[in-house]
C-alpha cells in the first residue's frame, strides 16, 4: 500500500481501495499537494475539493483535506460534484483543485484528478511525479499529523447552480426545436448535474423532454458499469431511445466528464464525429482557430477541420497532455476518441456536458434526424478500442511493428502505423489499467476487419 508508483499514473491517481491506497495515503497526498503548491512560486492560500458518489470517496476526500490543511492551506469543499464541476470551480475562482473519482473504473477503485489554479493540468511532467515523491517520503516517515497548531479554515460551498448557469451562457438552447432526450447517468454524477443543467431544478426549463435512466447516485453501479466506451453499457440506452421514440440518447461516465451519443435509431455516434461537429461549430465562431485531436480520433477530424479553415494539431492520449497542448496553441476546442471534449472558454478543461449541449443545439437548429446530421462527419470505419491483457506489452508492440515493415511508424503515444491506402492502427499501453489498447481505422469495413483481426492475432497469440 505504501508504494505510490503503483497508483500515481501519467495524469492522475488511480487504484483499488483499501488494497492499493486508503485514507492514510490520501492524507499524505493532500499534504504533498499543498507542499507542491507552496513551493511552486504560485500565490495559493486555498484548495478546492470535490468527490463523486463512490462509497470510499467522502472519507478519502476528508483525509486529503486534512493533509492539505496540515500544510497551512485552507480548503473549499464542494461535496458531491462531477469532474467538470470541479474544473468550473478551479477556473472561476482561480484555485487549485482535487476531484476524488475513479471515473469509469469498477466500484472497488478510486482516484484523484488534480489541477492547478485555473484548471491547469497536473500530470507526470507537470508536478505529479514530484507530488508522488513528496507523499512517498511522508508515508515512509510514518507521520500522521504533519504540523502542529490550529488548522486553516474549511469552508463548504455548493457550486452546482453556478456551474449550470455558466454552461447555459456558453450554448443557448432556449430557441431550439423540442427534443426528446434519453440520458443514462449510469448511477454516476450525471444524475446530479444533468437535472441542474438540462432540466429545470435550478434554471428555467429548456425545450427538452428528458427521459432519465439510472439517475440515482450509487457507487456500486447496480445496473451497469459507468463506462460508456464499452458497448455493453450502452444497451439499455439504445433500447430506451427506440422505445420512447427519442431524438437522441446521451450516456455519461461515472464522474460525468465524458458524454457518449446514440442517434434516434439507437446506433452509436462516434466521439470522432462529435469532435468534428463541435469543431465546425467552434470554427464558425472563431475562424482559423486551432483544434486539438488525439492520435486515436478518426482521420476525418483533421480533414474536416482543414476544410472549415481550422488548424488541426495532434496530441497524445490523456487529459493532461491534451490540456497542455490546448494552452500552448490557444486552441479553441479539443476532442478525444474516448469522448473527452475540451473548450478554451471552459479554461481549456474537459466537459462532456458542454459537448452534449453543442450537439443538442446542432440537432435542434435543423429538422433532420441525428443519423443524417452525423453522416456528414463519419467518413471511415473504426474498430473502437479493443483491450487485451498480455504479459509483456513492450514485446507485443515490437512484434506488431515487425509484422508491418511497409507501414509508416509513429511512436508519439504507443505505436501508430499508417498504411498507403489510408488505413491506420494504434497500439498503446493503458495509463490506468494493465492493458494493451488497439484502435484500427480503414476506408472500408472489410479492410478494417481484416487489419483488426490480423493485429489481434499477433497481440493475443
Amino acid at each position: 500500500m505504501s508504494d505510490l508508483s503503483a497508483i500515481v499514473k501519467a495524469y492522475d491517481v488511480r487504484g483499488t481501495v483499501p488494497e492499493q491506497w486508503d485514507e492514510r495515503v490520501a492524507e499524505a497526498l493532500g499534504a504533498a499537494f499543498a507542499q507542491l503548491l507552496r513551493t511552486s512560486g504560485e500565490s495559493v492560500e486555498t484548495v478546492t475539493v470535490a468527490h463523486d458518489m463512490r462509497e470510499s470517496s467522502p472519507g478519502l476526500a476528508a483525509a486529503f483535506t486534512d493533509g492539505v490543511r496540515s500544510e497551512g492551506l485552507a480548503v473549499l469543499h464542494l461535496g458531491l460534484g462531477s469532474t467538470d464541476l470541479l474544473y468550473y470551480a478551479s477556473g472561476s475562482l482561480g484555485l487549485p483543485g482535487a476531484m476524488f473519482t475513479a471515473s469509469h473504473n469498477p466500484a472497488a477503485y478510486n482516484g484523484i484528478k488534480m489541477c492547478r489554479a485555473g484548471a491547469r493540468p497536473l500530470g507526470q511532467d507537470t508536478g505529479l511525479a514530484e507530488l508522488r515523491d513528496r507523499a512517498q517520503a511522508l508515508l515512509d516517515k510514518g507521520e500522521a499529523r504533519l504540523v502542529e497548531g490550529p488548522l486553516p479554515p474549511l469552508e463548504h460551498r455548493d457550486m452546482l447552480s453556478g456551474y449550470a448557469a455558466h454552461l447555459r451562457t456558453l450554448v443557448d438552447l432556449s430557441g431550439i426545436r423540442p427534443l426528446k432526450v434519453v440520458i443514462d447517468a449510469g448511477n454516476g454524477m450525471g444524475g446530479h448535474t444533468v437535472p441542474a443543467v438540462l432540466g429545470d431544478t435550478v434554471l428555467p426549463a429548456l425545450p427538452l423532454e428528458i427521459v432519465p435512466l439510472y439517475f440515482d447516485l450509487d457507487g456500486s453501479f447496480p445496473n451497469h458499469e459507468a463506462n460508456p466506451l464499452d458497448p455493453a453499457n450502452l444497451v439499455d440506452l439504445q433500447a430506451a431511445v427506440r422505445r420512447h421514440g427519442a431524438d437522441v440518447g446521451l450516456a455519461f461516465d461515472g464522474d460525468a466528464d465524458r458524454c457518449f451519443v446514440v442517434d434516434e435509431r439507437g446506433e452509436p455516434v462516434s466521439p470522432s464525429a462529435i469532435t468534428a461537429l463541435v469543431a465546425v461549430r467552434e470554427l464558425a465562431k472563431h475562424p482559423g482557430a486551432t483544434i486539438i485531436h488525439n492520435l486515436i480520433t478518426s482521420s476525418a477530424v483533421p480533414e474536416i477541420v482543414r476544410e472549415h479553415g481550422g488548424v488541426p494539431v495532434c496530441s497524445r492520449v490523456g487529459h493532461s497532455f491534451i490540456k497542455a497542448d490546448m494552452a500552448r496553441t490557444n486552441a479553441v476546442f479539443g476532442g478525444e476518441h474516448s469522448a473527452h471534449y475540451y473548450f478554451r472558454e471552459f479554461w481549456f478543461a474537459d466537459t462532456g456536458m458542454l459537448a452534449a449541449m453543442h450537439l443538442l443545439a446542432a440537432l435542434g437548429e435543423q429538422s433532420a434526424p441525428l443519423s443524417e446530421l452525423a453522416r456528414a462527419y463519419e467518413r471511415y470505419t473504426a474498430s473502437g478500442e479493443i483491450n487485451s491483457t498480455v504479459p509483456d506489452q513492450r514485446a507485443k508492440v515490437a512484434e506488431v511493428r515487425a509484422a508491418y515493415p511497409e507501414a509508416e511508424a509513429d511512436e508519439m503515444d504507443g505505436l501508430t502505423l499508417r498504411f498507403a491506402d489510408g488505413a491506420w492502427l494504434n497500439l498503446r499501453p493503458s495509463n490506468t489499467e494493465p492493458l494493451l489498447r488497439l484502435n484500427v481505422e480503414a476506408p472500408t469495413p472489410d479492410r478494417m476487419v481484416a487489419l483488426r483481426d490480423e493485429v489481434l492475432g499477433v497481440v493475443r497469440r
